[in-house]
Parts: C-alpha cells; structure tokens; sequence
C-alpha cells in the first residue's frame, strides 16, 4: 500500500470517495460482486473476503485460535480484523449489522 504524508491524504480522497459512490450506487450483490472482480486481483479479493469471513465470529466473541481452525485464515490476519473492530472507523461494524438486518435472501 502506498503511503502518504498526511495532508497529501486528505487531498487525495476524492478517488476514494468516487470509489465509495461507485459501490453504494450498485443495487445488487452480483452487480457489486462482478465490479469487485473487475476492480481487484484474485489475491485482493481473497484476501478481503477472509476478512470479512472473520468479522462475524469476532463479534460473537469466538477465541482466535478457533476462528483459524474454522476458517484457515491466518491469526495474525484475525488479529489485524479484531484490531480494526476496535479501534477502526466503524465499517465492519456497520456493514455486519447491515447484513444481519437484511432480509435472508443476502447471502453470507
């Protein structure tokens, strides 16, 4: 990932935010599922859809060492995904509690 000084950050949000519009934008699942896999590498998406796979059994409190076993991610990948939980922005939170809310139909 590229890192930059703080102030050139905040100057560059605009493609993040366009990205973040462009996701919102799309309706369906497959429409978001077909732009990811056009967007990312099969490593990117790999590597996101294990963290999302893990942030249900972090909420529900499930020990680290179980959530690898369940899921063959790696518990430094967990502990990263429980450290963002914590002290993040607030966005694996809120897109869990979204897709609990959601009809069933949404599939996990």
């Amino acid at each position: 990932m590229k890192r930059r000084p703080a102030a050139e950050e905040q100057k560059n949000d605009a493609p993040l935010r366009a990205l973040s519009q462009a996701l919102a934008l799309l309706a369906r699942p497959e429409a978001v599922r077909a732009f990811l896999e056009d967007l990312c590498t099969p490593a990117e998406l790999e590597a996101m859809a294990d963290r999302w796979r893990v942030v249900p059994l972090l909420i529900k409190g499930v020990p680290y060492r179980e959530i690898h076993e369940l899921t063959q991610v790696s518990v430094t990948t967990i502990g990263r995904v429980a450290r963002t939980l914590e002290r993040g922005t607030g966005g694996y939170a809120a897109a869990a509690q979204s897709q609990q809310a959601a009809p069933s139909s949404v599939s996990h």
